[in-house]
């Protein structure tokens, strides 16, 4: 369990991030950071912004390829139905979400991409953009009652969370940021055995 309190559960919204806690030791989910793209008393919906996969792109979704955002590959949403695909793009500054067809609002310039749609007509517009399978799902009461129990931190994204590079520490990124003392987690080791 985190000795850091974290935040309650209503402060979870499109947008948010879940972090996950030290002692959080499931596969799945251990040192993640989920970006939430749906909550509702129905259950929430998000995607793990950490996690890339050896699979391109290219591979799966031929003309979304050359403009997904470096590393150009497929990222583990979470363990829920992956062999969906879910796209997430961060728009450029001046351009709103409802001026441009194939997209849904998240939060602020962040929106889900109709990955059906024409690619060519959605590039100009977006700073990046990041394809997920499958992705991270709770029903109703199961996240509260796991930031209850201290596996989840919950904090504020940045836009630019969702294109973050494979080869940085996301997770103690978004640690970092947050100030004391929550930042002292960051340097907590995956292995404190071997500490």
């Amino acid at each position: 369990m985190c000795d850091v309190e974290s935040e309650d559960a209503d402060a979870v919204v499109p947008g948010s991030l879940l972090v996950a806690t030290p002692s959080l030791k499931d596969p799945n989910f251990q040192r993640t950071v989920i970006y939430i793209i749906d909550h509702r008393s129905e259950g929430t919906l998000g995607v793990v912004l950490n996690r890339p996969s050896e699979v391109a792109v290219h591979d799966v979704l031929p003309g979304w390829g050359e403009h997904a955002t470096r590393p150009q590959a497929i990222f583990i949403g979470g363990p829920v139905e992956q062999k969906t695909a879910l796209c997430l793009a961060a728009l450029r500054n001046g351009k709103h979400i409802d001026e441009l067809p194939g997209l849904i609002a998240v939060n602020g310039p962040v929106a889900l991409v109709d990955l059906d749609g024409d690619p060519e007509e959605l590039v100009p517009w977006v700073r990046g953009l990041r394809v997920f399978a499958g992705y991270s799902g709770w029903g109703t009461g199961q996240l509260a009652g796991e930031i209850d129990r201290g596996d989840w931190m919950v904090v504020s994204a940045l836009p630019d969370d969702v294109l973050v590079p494979a080869t940085i520490d996301l997770w103690g990124r978004v640690l970092r940021r947050q100030g004391m003392p929550l930042a002292m987690m960051a340097t907590h080791p995956i292995d404190t055995e071997r500490n």
